[in-house]
Parts: C-alpha cells; sequence; structure tokens
C-alpha cells in the first residue's frame, strides 16, 4: 500500500498529529528535522504551523516548498493507542 497522510493538525511546539490511508495515526515531532537550508526556517513557529495536507504528494508541506516524505513520518510516528 502506497502511504498518504490524510489529515494533520497542529499540537504544539514542533508536534504534528497525523492520520495516514491505511488507519494508523498518531504523532511526529519533527524537532530534530528542521536542519539544512529549506527546513531551517521552519525554527519559525508560526512558519512551522502552516503547514498543509497536499492531496497531489500525499504529504504536509509548507509554503517555502519544504515537504516530508509520508513514508518518514509514519516510521517516525508515536502511534496513539
Amino acid at each position: 500500500m502506497i502511504l498518504h497522510v490524510k489529515e494533520a493538525k497542529y499540537l504544539h511546539d514542533y508536534v504534528i498529529w497525523l492520520c495516514f490511508n491505511d488507519g494508523a495515526e498518531g504523532e511526529v515531532n519533527l524537532s530534530n528535522e528542521l536542519e539544512g537550508e529549506i527546513f531551517s526556517p521552519l525554527k519559525d513557529i508560526q512558519k512551522f504551523r502552516s503547514f498543509k495536507v497536499d492531496p497531489i504528494l500525499g504529504t504536509i508541506v509548507w509554503e517555502n516548498g519544504a515537504d516530508l516524505a509520508p513514508e518518514f513520518l509514519y516510521e517516525n510516528m508515536k502511534i496513539l493507542a
């Protein structure tokens, strides 16, 4: 199955709640992933919070062009019981 992010909500700090097309949902903390030219601007919490779910890419994206593979998000997600 090809993974796609169906829903995403900002929770706090650099933590996002995600729901995938296979029904899995949980939280991912991206505080350690904001390095490099494209991700460093997202250390500004207002910019970080401005993500959207791109239905074509099937993942979260930011206005500056940053995005993360849904597989990466899934692997790093803390599953909610």
